[in-house]
């Protein structure tokens, strides 16, 4: 299994970002997948997930400004941010999820994950 983002950069508060994770290694359509960010000394959150028949679910923080979707096709999942404030500054990851129990933003449930993009959100 490999998951791969890119996307991440600086960029100034309200402008936008589009993360990719290009997925391999697994029969990408039939899993959930979701991202995840993380600040250093803080615990990793869950931003939005994307389950096999593409319901979407948001954090609160995020919800109207975030758009989560996947192409399976390319197995390829995107994260659309627009309106990014300062608080978004994350390393962000991508998942893929392993246990059907539970939240879809319970990071125990996911087992793969990548090496992350940095996203800085600042003037």
């Amino acid at each position: 299994v490999q998951l791969v983002e890119s996307g991440g950069d600086l960029v100034q508060p309200g402008g936008s970002l589009r993360l990719s994770c290009a997925a391999s290694g697994f029969t990408f359509r039939l899993f959930t997948m979701a991202w995840f960010r993380q600040v250093p000394g803080k615990e990793r959150e869950a931003v939005a997930s994307i389950d096999v028949v593409h319901n979407t679910y948001y954090a609160d923080s995020v919800k109207g400004r975030f758009t989560i979707s996947r192409d399976n096709a390319k197995n390829t999942m995107y994260l659309q941010m627009n309106g990014l404030k300062p608080e978004d500054t994350a390393m962000y990851y991508c998942a893929r999820r392993v246990r059907s129990s539970g939240s879809v933003f319970d990071p125990s449930a996911y087992n793969d994950w990548g090496q992350g993009t940095q996203v800085t959100a600042s003037s």
